[in-house]
């Protein structure tokens, strides 16, 4: 049951929605009141200082974390009474770390999803991960233990991983700051061809070069809230808030 392109074959694109969102815990207000709009098919970064919330906003986007207030939607339509596993089978999400199962072949991370939770057998669910692995580059290394594999391969087996599960969304938690500074390019490339192909993304990033170039829409967040936000020229060109000014001079 491979797809015949693994990139964009798992349906129409769609737009998701935050809004006023809140999470605390304990004493700490970790959102306060955050909007967010993603159209569908399109890329948003979310930016900001270490400890503001990005990170926090993508869980709770996927009910890793239940807001506390506010609504999340999907084509417009809230689904905060539904089944969070179901949820997350429409939003694929890649972390700093990789988490891959290293007593598991390369191939037997990717298939893992699709056996469990598609129902795929044994033979469709080995076809759909090499042809995900061969989409980012890594067929040949099916049959490897992750711990061969650099930081940058065993991230892009993270993302095969990741559509395997034909998502609608796709989060990225800072895919990249846990590598080594040459292997970030292949990543990044990777991330931008998923943006071409009009999938719906939600970016946090350090990587201001690829929120400038590559996204849609750009988010700048501290202390738990949406400060600014607007089109990538717009916002590093013409910054409206004093806030966002002084990150920016901070990091550019």
């Amino acid at each position: 049951m491979a797809n015949s392109h693994p990139l964009v074959d798992r349906g129409a694109a769609v737009s998701l929605t935050g809004q006023d969102l809140h999470l605390s815990f304990g004493d700490n207000h970790v959102l306060r009141g955050v909007d967010i709009h993603v159209e569908a098919g399109t890329t948003t970064t979310v930016i900001g200082p270490s400890g503001s919330g990005k990170s926090t906003l993508l869980r709770v986007l996927n009910r890793l974390h239940e807001p506390q207030q506010g609504d999340i939607l999907i084509d417009g339509r809230s689904v905060l009474k539904d089944d969070p596993d179901q949820l997350r089978r429409r939003i694929g999400m890649v972390f700093q770390q990789f988490n891959l199962f290293p007593h598991r072949t390369v191939a037997q991370n990717v298939e893992l999803g699709p056996r469990k939770l598609l129902g795929l057998d044994k033979d469709e669910a080995r076809a759909l991960a090499i042809a995900q692995l061969e989409s980012v580059g890594l067929a040949h290394k099916a049959d490897a233990r992750p711990s061969t594999l650099s930081g940058g391969q065993q991230q892009r087996v993270a993302i095969a991983r990741a559509l395997a599960m034909h998502p609608q969304i796709m989060f990225f938690d800072e895919a990249t700051s846990a590598l080594d500074p040459e292997l970030v390019k292949g990543v990044l490339a990777l991330m931008t061809d998923l943006s071409e192909q009009g999938m719906t993304m939600i970016v946090v990033t350090h990587e201001m070069g690829y929120a400038r170039d590559v996204s849609d829409h750009v988010v700048f967040m501290d202390e738990g809230m949406v400060v600014e936000t607007g089109a990538p020229e717009q916002i590093f060109t013409d910054a409206r808030s004093d806030r966002l000014k002084t990150f920016l001079s901070q990091i550019l």
